[in-house]
């Protein structure tokens, strides 16, 4: 029987969560990295033992950690831990950013509309390669991507997307991030992400030059100009990789979708209860089916009326239902992040998310039902799952 792993990232630690295919009977590993926030943890979709994870502290710094067994043991790829951690367990000065923007770093827009220089925070995504477990990608704060091709030991950033009026690009209230990066599984040199405040973008090259994609958005508030070409706050795209050239958007507020790659944009936020709300995912058998979580506005940032609620719905946007057997229909104040939702693979698709109050669930039904797998663990940053086929 095929098994599942949750790979759970946390304000305080890692979280590996494992069951069988039936989904009901969970065993959970962790803290790894504990005290530290990481923001995302991913596994290869070529060698799912190859886990790559972003550790970071805004005191100690940036670290890439790497797990080549499945996440029982870890390391910073190319190095010896000894070499990079004192004995106190902490980062030596100077080791832990492996991240350098290429050329003259430039400059952005600040939160007051001046300029400011670009400076390395964070990496908020990490995106393994679909076919070489050696590759990946990693969206970094203040916003930009970068790529290793040896496992993670050496970093270089695709310096071209900073190119795309990146004077203009400016920090949202979580910071300025490359926060999504999506590999087209047909096309092996397109790739797609997001940033915030910024917008979506797209590559036909494989990362050498990046156009916007965001025709058809409307941020009448802070872009007044509706044909802005940058400055748009995209939270989260998604795609089913059946369809690659069908994106489905969440935006600061709507919901979007593009039939044709991101060069146009049109609303499909229907019924929802508010078009607020950070993650949007796709049914792995569906490709018309898409989730999201909606919450009460930009400055409350927790579930309209208490009620814990997902949204299916299942004509690709603007009909939608609300999903609740199972998840908190009271006194529920908690979100949901960019990075916290994901599906599995299993005939029976399973859709799972944490919450900002420690809680991952899973839908074992494609979100008829719902159970808590974890609860109690720090504020969850990221999910991910991994279909373990035996």
């Amino acid at each position: 029987m095929s098994k599942v792993r949750v790979l759970v990232g946390t304000k305080k630690g890692a979280f590996i969560l494992t069951a069988d295919g039936q989904r009901q009977n969970w065993e959970v590993s962790g803290p790894h990295f504990a005290g530290w926030e990481l923001y995302h943890l991913k596994g290869s979709p070529v060698d799912p033992n190859r886990i790559y994870a972003s550790q970071t502290s805004g005191w100690f710094g940036q670290l890439i950690q790497r797990s080549d067994d499945g996440g029982k043991t870890w390391n910073p790829p190319g190095t010896k831990l000894e070499d990079l951690m004192g004995p106190d367990g902490m980062p030596k000065g100077g080791t832990s950013n492996m991240f350098a923007y290429e050329g003259e770093v430039g400059t952005h827009k600040w939160y007051d509309g001046t300029q400011h220089p670009w400076e390395f925070k964070r990496v908020w995504h990490l995106e393994p390669s679909l076919t070489d477990p050696d590759t990946a990608y990693a969206g970094v704060e203040d916003a930009a991507i970068f790529k290793t091709t040896d496992g993670g030991k050496t970093w270089k950033e695709l310096a071209g997307l900073r190119g795309v009026k990146g004077q203009l690009w400016q920090p949202g209230a979580g910071g300025m991030a490359v926060h999504t990066i999506i590999m087209d599984p047909k096309n092996p040199k397109r790739i797609y992400i997001a940033i915030s405040a910024a917008g979506a973008f797209r590559t036909e090259d494989g990362g050498q030059t990046w156009k916007p994609i965001n025709k058809g958005l409307k941020s009448q508030y802070e872009l007044p100009d509706a044909d802005a070409e940058v400055g748009h706050c995209v939270h989260r795209i998604a795609l089913h990789p059946s369809r690659p050239e069908v994106l489905f958007m969440q935006k600061h507020w709507d919901i979007m979708r593009s039939d044709n790659a991101g060069d146009q944009w049109s609303e499909v936020s229907g019924n929802l209860p508010t078009d607020f709300g950070f993650p949007i995912d796709v049914h792995f058998h569906e490709p018309e089916t898409i989730y999201v979580v909606p919450i009460t506005s930009d400055s409350l940032h927790y579930p309209p009326d208490g009620k814990l609620r997902v949204y299916r719905s299942k004509t690709g946007g603007n009909e939608w239902e609300a999903l609740t057997k199972g998840l908190p229909q009271k006194d529920c104040y908690v979100n949901v992040l960019r990075d916290a939702m994901c599906v599995d693979q299993l005939d029976d698709c399973g859709v799972y998310f944490g919450t900002t109050g420690g809680q991952v669930y899973c839908s074992p039904d494609g979100g008829d039902t719902w159970q808590a797998i974890a609860e109690h663990l720090p504020a969850v940053l990221s999910v991910e799952v991994q279909t373990l086929k035996s």
